[in-house]
């Protein structure tokens, strides 16, 4: 339960700072967390939006971290769809992606399926 609640406030720190960067700063978004790999659009204040949404509820995640499970394995199929449809072709192709993000997705990919309460999500009858 306690490493549950920590992934929760590390999703709280890293989407809370990704949201309210790319909402309100999005040139900054894209120099800092998008690395310049991708043009300045409102798409990068769509991705801000969508990690709005996951730090709200990783908010939530603290005080009910078993009921907020759903997000969680939302992350890990987002992440790993996005490692394997953008990351890897670039990596490649040798086309430009943002790094430091691809790095945070893999040790996310890594260390979501060990602390995802699956019995919890998928309770067998």
């Amino acid at each position: 339960m306690i490493a549950l609640k920590i992934v929760y406030v590390a999703n709280i720190l890293v989407a809370g700072w990704i949201s309210i960067t790319s909402l309100f700063s999005p040139q900054k978004a894209a120099a800092t967390i998008f690395e310049n790999a991708y043009p300045t659009t409102e798409v990068i204040r769509l991705v801000g939006c969508l990690w709005g949404g996951i730090f709200l509820l990783s908010i939530v995640g603290v005080f009910y971290p078993k009921k907020m499970a759903l997000i969680l394995l939302f992350q890990l199929l987002y992440k790993g769809s996005w490692l394997v449809f953008v990351m890897l072709p670039a990596v490649l192709n040798k086309q430009p992606y943002p790094n430091g993000m691809g790095v945070f997705f893999v040790i996310w990919c890594i260390v979501l399926p060990l602390v995802i309460p699956w019995k919890d999500i998928f309770p067998i009858s």
